[in-house]
């Protein structure tokens, strides 16, 4: 056998030893002797250069360095899933599934929720080409080199029946075992132990070098394939392939045939989650057929056809030592209790948000009452109740603060409002820099090398007062501030400088006009355009505007009324900045569907839905999502739903079929 040869059967070998080991948990042979093969391969690697191989099983030991990881779009966005807390909330998102398809026959699969780091993983011809992390669900950082260290994540898949390009989304866990490991490891050098697997394992994910993570006993579990033309009809088939594939697919995984499969699912890991290796706060409950899933589509933050189920959160008692306040962006006061530090669901918690004054009095809080703290949701600690058998008799009722404890001017609250509000918009500290803070965020203007703390910093020595400020700065100005040398100085101006290019729709959600979120940025910004249609839009146009309701008009006229904000938006046009929407132009482009609304619906051949969507805008029409007296067209493709055919016979609405709608741009 020749050396090549004898290097891939190596590998060969390796690869199956390495599958067999981390992803099935069936050794067939001993650490030692996979070692010495290791090493017999890292040998003939070194002596033949010329046959190296970035996927070899010798490369998962790392050593590449990265010191920025860099951002990356998602081919497919990363959305998030609602959550649920009881059997009634699956019922009513059960009946909403149901309406939307037209009472059909569903199963479900279900999954356990692991706790973990997100990653989406992009192979191509069976070969893993890169890695991505959540980030914000449409772009996240670049940590390829990090993740092949994880022996459970195959370099290579097996067989031949895999698409050419897919994604693969899944949780980097860290195992309980491991990470108490580490941590015994830590205490043994005096260090300071990690606080949670959690966060210890998306930790991991950022070292800049790969041969420590290699280190970390770190695992992932994948859960979602996503792609074009994949060879399966459902989730639960799509993780078996997974499984056949390499990948480390939970086998907790079960089809349910009803809701009620789906209960008796829930029942059971409730209890036994607790023996299970790995952290786990749920149960993620999918429609399993991919044709239903195309068909309920999504919100505009996540899956209609997903929804996660919390267990109950744990509780624990502390004491309750004081209560501070804290003022938003938008001047909303938020109590926040300080508490003795306590273990809860694996972290440490010396804090917890109260919400508002009448939950306050509502639980009766007092200073130095024991209360129950758990985590909402898993993720923020809340007081829940005071126990009032342990309450010292000459404690007395909270007073709820009056004024700003910032800038001290006194606080309001309006009919209808939750929250106390300081009203001292232009002048009190927190709200100002929380507004700049919030305009160079990431989804707003994503200002390279200016960070919320060198906002406070450039706020507390006078060189900005609100975000305009920003774009007048300069080197000489910035560079006598602490931890600033001259390259950081460059940067931070040049990324301001880049900022100018950002997108209207970015703009106008950067503005932190109260209510105005990223996705009702971006439906004002393809209503009106341009900055100017929608400062002069009166109350009632706004309304009219679709899914932009009276409270959200109500601020976006008081937002351009104010003579600041007035100010402050001239001097960003006068930067430079974008303040009207620029179409990407398409050549082909024509107004032949004017004004027409299309419902887009089913599976085509010829073209992806996207692509047919971009097409129906390309040509002047508009977007529907469910049909309506006002839909002109539905174009349907195979599958469609039997709910929406049903519709669309009723209101005598056109139904096009792929090649129709083809003839008609035409």
């Amino acid at each position: 056998m020749d050396i090549q040869q004898t290097i891939q059967t190596l590998r060969e070998e390796l690869n199956l030893h390495n599958h067999n080991y981390y992803v099935l948990d069936q050794p067939t042979i001993s650490d030692f002797e996979f070692d010495q093969k290791l090493k017999q391969l890292q040998d003939l690697e070194n002596q033949n250069p010329q046959f190296f191989d970035e996927n070899s099983p010798t490369q998962r030991v790392g050593g590449a360095i990265t010191k920025n990881f860099q951002t990356v779009m998602h081919d497919f966005r990363m959305y998030s899933l609602d959550n649920s807390y009881s059997k009634e909330d699956l019922i009513e998102w059960e009946n909403r599934i149901q309406k939307g398809l037209g009472n059909v026959k569903l199963d479900y699969t279900c999954e356990l929720k692991y706790d973990g780091a997100s990653i989406s993983i992009t192979y191509e011809n069976g070969i893993l080409k890169r890695a991505v992390t959540r980030g914000d669900g449409f772009q996240g950082d670049d940590v390829t080199n990090n993740i092949k260290t994880i022996k459970s994540i195959p370099l290579k898949l097996n067989g031949k029946e895999f698409p050419p390009r897919f994604d693969i989304r899944g949780e980097i866990i860290l195992p309980f075992a491991g990470f108490e490991k580490m941590n015994q490891d830590l205490l043994e050098i005096g260090e300071t132990p990690y606080s949670n697997p959690r966060n210890t394992a998306s930790g991991s994910l950022k070292l800049q070098d790969s041969a420590e993570v290699a280190k970390r006993p770190l695992e992932c579990l994948l859960y979602f394939i996503i792609g074009n033309q994949l060879p399966f009809d459902s989730q639960f088939h799509s993780l078996e392939m997974a499984r056949k594939w390499g990948f480390k697919v939970p086998n907790e995984a079960k089809l349910a045939q009803n809701m009620q499969e789906v209960f008796e699912y829930i029942a059971y890991w409730d209890i036994h989650r607790h023996h299970l290796p790995y952290e786990t706060d749920g149960v993620v409950i999918k429609v399993n057929s991919f044709q239903y899933q195309e068909e309920l589509g999504y919100t505009a933050k996540s899956p209609r056809w997903a929804i996660a189920y919390k267990f109950k959160s744990e509780q624990v008692g502390t004491k309750l030592k004081s209560i501070s306040y804290q003022v938003g962006r938008t001047g909303a006061i938020t109590p926040v209790a300080n508490l003795e530090p306590v273990q809860l669901a694996g972290t440490i918690v010396k804090r917890a948000s109260l919400h508002n004054a009448d939950q306050i009095e509502k639980l009766d809080i007092r200073i130095g009452d024991t209360v129950f703290v758990e985590k909402g949701g898993e993720i923020i600690p809340k007081i829940i109740a005071v126990d009032f058998s342990k309450r010292d008799p000459d404690t007395h009722p909270t007073v709820y603060i009056t004024h700003c404890p910032e800038c001290h001017h006194e606080l309001i609250r309006g009919a209808d409002e939750a929250n106390h509000y300081c009203p001292n918009f232009y002048g009190c500290p927190p709200q100002i820099i929380g507004r700049i803070q919030h305009f160079i965020s990431r989804k707003a203007m994503d200002i390279d090398g200016l960070g919320g703390e060198t906002v406070s910093l450039l706020y507390s020595n006078g060189l900005i007062h609100n975000y305009a400020d920003l774009y007048e700065l300069t080197i000489e100005q910035i560079l006598p501030l602490e931890r600033m040398a001259q390259k950081s100085a460059e940067n931070l101006i040049q990324g301001i400088e880049k900022s100018k290019q950002i997108p209207f729709e970015n703009v106008l959600f950067a503005l932190g006009i109260r209510y105005v979120g990223e996705t009702v940025a971006k439906k004002l910004a393809k209503h009106y355009k341009n900055i100017d249609s929608l400062k002069h839009a009166t109350l009632l146009d706004l309304i009219l505007v679709d899914e932009i309701g009276e409270r959200i008009a109500t601020s976006v006229v008081s937002f351009f009324e104010n003579i600041e904000n007035q100010k402050i938006i001239e001097r960003l046009i006068d930067h430079g900045l974008q303040f009207e929407i620029s179409n990407k132009v398409n050549p082909n482009a024509t107004n032949k569907l004017n004004s027409q609304i299309f419902v887009v619906s089913g599976v085509f051949s010829k073209f992806s839905r996207d692509e047919l969507k971009q097409l129906i805008e390309d040509n002047g029409g508009k977007l529907g999502s469910s049909i309506s007296s006002k839909t002109n067209y539905v174009v349907a493709g195979e599958n469609m739903g039997p709910a929406k055919l049903e519709k669309a016979n009723q209101l005598g609405i056109p139904i096009l079929s792929e090649d129709e709608f083809v003839s008609l741009l035409q």
